[in-house]
């Protein structure tokens, strides 16, 4: 008997099946990455997006499918994580506003909605590189299209778009060089395929436990305690508003106006028919009373802030303290209520102790912990941009697989003009904040910044957790790498021997600068001789050395 549509109960069971097999699956498409890093990988970012959404689908009741549509939009859109879990959110972003209105999904629209996926995620990527994630979506849109033109049986179209997905992703290697010398498919196009065949699995009637679907690892957005006499506001208070009309640039700029006038640390973001608030205010009522007038309110959560900080400077006065120093030297959190709008600000993506430290006194106001071994989402991006007191903030993702997460948190904000710096290495961060100029103007600063950055070339000294092929390079597990903005440079048995050909790679007759942070494996003894070796390798540069305590990356080091 042939099944000719699907209703919202059966989507909202096939996401999340789509979404236990890719979290069941991750560490498999883990081993696809071509680089053999131990850092953030496409399988754990896609997971971690995904899942993300298939919280806010798995505490629904009943929904609609508008209902579904939103809670799996808004949830991959802000729990996104890499550039892979980017993509996805926009594909699931796609594909939703395409079914929303819906009561059940035939082929066609099953189609159309492949269709509109594909489109959202190749307009959300500047400049789009087939043989990846995007391919096997446009392979799949392809396809759905044939097939809902063949049949109107969802049990013959499903496994032929999956059959020509698995043939898609097939090809990638052939599409791009570096696939094919590692012996892999694209790890991405693996993620949207493992997607796909869970919610098939659940079309089918296989079994799927869902009971892990529980909450996302987040990477940590750290800001110091307050003393409880700075609390000005006393009750944190968040709901969600579900409007019942258009909620317009004037009812967010009206409704803004009004928690201001209430209270502070105030965020407002609309995202079709629901509205998410965030307000410290010391009567919680009043921002309750004025949202019931645009619509139904749901998730309510209101803390006691000076409550639980007497609570907790009760239970572990001197825990707090030292977390609290701990708090002020890494993240140089600058918000504090009571203190006055600046023009800018910084938001920077690090690591480590030393690292960390060099930003803040650089003059970052924000640092959130992340990069090589977790990449932040772009709800982590979302609350540092809410902490930051200024009118515009620079954000510095100082690795490539965050530039799209902090471009996705930058369109969700309108209160704040952000202006990412596309910075791919923790050496470009330190650049573009060092030639900050106060004295300019937002524009110029982010031309200068961009200009900078440029003259800067970055390697990095880790070891590979597994055995490949790249680069012309033959790397077994263990082994040292040296790998440069556009590749493996280097490979050999010990750290510094590695390091050195690295630097060989990058020096050439224009350098005047090396500077060295090294990581948290790596003794002060240890460093101090390398420098020794480098000032002897290169008398006539200049050599900048710093404690970076970073984990995973023995040495990051920078050329200019």
């Amino acid at each position: 008997m042939a099944t000719k549509s699907i209703n919202v109960e059966m989507l909202a069971k096939m996401f999340l099946a789509g979404a236990h097999n890719i979290e069941a699956k991750k560490e498999i498409i883990n081993e696809l990455n071509v680089f053999p890093v131990p850092d953030g990988d496409t399988g754990t970012n896609m997971s971690l997006t995904i899942m993300a959404a298939a919280k806010e689908v798995a505490a629904l009741d009943k929904p609609t499918m508008k209902d579904l549509a939103k809670a799996i939009s808004s949830g991959s859109l802000r729990g996104a994580r890499g550039n892979s879990g980017v993509i996805l959110s926009q594909l699931l972003r796609g594909f939703t506003k395409s079914i929303r209105e819906e009561q059940e999904i035939d082929v066609t629209g099953l189609a159309a909605a492949c269709s509109r996926a594909r489109e959202t995620a190749y307009k959300a990527v500047m400049k789009p590189k087939e043989g990846t994630i995007l391919t096997v979506a446009s392979g799949i849109s392809e396809k759905a299209m044939q097939m809902a033109q063949e049949t109107d049986d969802l049990e013959v179209f499903l496994p032929a778009v999956i059959q020509h997905a698995e043939e898609v992703l097939a090809k990638t290697p052939d599409m791009l060089p570096v696939l094919k010398e590692a012996g892999v498919v694209d790890s991405g196009g693996q993620g949207l395929l493992e997607v796909i065949k869970g919610a098939y699995d659940a079309f089918l009637g296989k079994e799927i436990d869902y009971s892990e679907i529980t909450p996302s690892v987040k990477v940590s957005v750290k800001a110091a305690p307050q003393e409880e006499a700075d609390i000005k506001f006393g009750y944190c208070t968040e709901f969600i508003i579900l409007v019942e009309k258009e909620f317009t640039d004037k009812d967010e700029h009206d409704f803004k106006e009004y928690l201001s006038s209430i209270g502070d640390s105030i965020v407002c973001v609309a995202d079709d028919d629901v509205v998410k608030i965030h307000v410290h205010t010391n009567d919680p009522g009043l921002a309750i009373q004025k949202a019931l007038g645009y619509g139904q309110l749901s998730r309510m959560k209101i803390d006691n802030m000076r409550e639980e900080h007497q609570e907790k400077l009760i239970r572990d006065a001197e825990k707090l303290a030292k977390e609290q120093a701990k708090e002020d030297e890494k993240s140089g959190e600058a918000k504090k209520s009571g203190e006055p709008r600046k023009p800018i600000g910084f938001i920077t993506v690090s690591i480590g102790e030393g690292i960390n430290g060099i930003f803040k006194e650089l003059g970052a106001d924000y640092i959130i912990e992340g990069g090589q071994t977790m990449n932040p989402s772009t709800e982590d991006m979302l609350n540092a941009i809410e902490q930051v007191n200024a009118d515009a903030i620079f954000i510095l993702p100082n690795n490539k697989n965050i530039v799209l997460a902090a471009n996705q948190a930058k369109a969700l904000v309108e209160d704040k003009e952000i202006i990412v710096i596309p910075t791919k290495t923790v050496p470009q961060g330190i650049t573009a904040i060092i030639n900050f100029m106060a004295d300019a103007d937002v524009k110029t600063n982010e031309e200068t910044m961009l200009e900078e950055i440029q003259h800067v070339k970055t390697g990095q000294v880790t070891y590979a957790v597994r055995d490949t092929h790249i680069d012309d390079k033959e790397i077994h597990e263990g082994d040292i790498m040296g790998i440069g903005d556009k590749g493996i440079l280097a490979v050999g048995k010990d750290v510094e021997d590695t390091a050195l050909e690295l630097l060989g790679a990058l020096v050439d007759e224009d350098s005047e600068l090396i500077s060295l942070y090294y990581g948290e494996e790596i003794s002060e003894k240890d460093a101090r001789e390398f420098i020794g070796r480098i000032e002897e390798a290169y008398p006539e540069l200049d050599v900048d050395a710093h404690f970076g305590g970073q984990p995973i990356y023995y040495y990051v080091l920078a050329v200019e």
